[in-house]
Parts: C-alpha cells; structure tokens; sequence
C-alpha cells in the first residue's frame, strides 16, 4: 500500500493515515490478516515522526481495524469493515482532491491535468481493470 500524505491539507498526518488504512481496508486493498509496515518503517518511507504513526495505529486499534502484536507486528483485522456508497464517493473525491493538490503544486494546467485523468481512465477499461 502506498500513502499520499498531504502537510499543507490542515488534516494532521495521523488522522491521513487512519483513514487511508480503513478505505484501504474496506475496499479490500488491504486484506484480513494483511501485515502493516512498522511503526518505524512507515515513518521512515513517509519521512515522519514516529509517534505520528504509533499514534494513527493505536486509533485504528481501538477501532478494531488492526490488530497490534508487540514482537511480532501490526495487522489489519479479520472483522469486515463495510462502506457505503456516501463514504465510496467521499473516498473517491478526497483521492480526487489529493490528485489535483499535486497537479497543481508541480504546475500542470487544468487542460492538461483533465488529459491524463481521461487518458489514465481509458488506459485502465482497455487494461479490463474497470469491470
């Protein structure tokens, strides 16, 4: 699983993480059972403090979304966690938004960014990975 992480969002860091882990969960790109990285190792590939991740991962612990194992690792929980169709579509536009954040700060134009989101879009459905 791969985190965007967005510091000028006004989000804290830690609740990005929470709750790219439960979208990833509830659309099935993190299985049950699936192993996390570390606290350190997910600190280290996003270049944050520790603590911020300990932090996300004990909220997500408490909301019965992983499961931490002291020694041995962090792993997202056997129970299914379920999504409606408001919070698919809130997922979506929050990946949405992130996109357009980056596209914006690395300069591409409105035409521009609208051309590879159609040509991505495309590429996807002829790839068969739109059914």
């Amino acid at each position: 699983m791969r985190f965007y992480l967005l510091p000028g969002s006004g989000v804290p860091i830690y609740k990005q993480i929470i709750k790219q882990i439960k979208h990833a969960a509830a659309g099935g790109l993190l299985t049950p059972g699936e192993q996390l990285p570390s606290v350190r190792e997910l600190s280290e590939s996003l270049t944050i403090n520790p603590n911020t991740v300990s932090k996300a991962y004990q909220e997500l612990e408490r909301e019965g979304v992983i499961k931490i194992i002291h020694g041995v690792g962090t792993f997202v929980s056997h129970e299914k966690i379920s999504m409606d169709e408001a919070k698919k579509e809130d997922l979506i536009k929050s990946y949405i938004q992130q996109l357009f954040t980056e596209a914006y700060h690395l300069g591409l134009s409105k035409e521009r960014l609208k051309k590879l989101f159609w040509e991505a879009y495309e590429d996807m459905i002829e790839k068969g990975k739109g059914d």
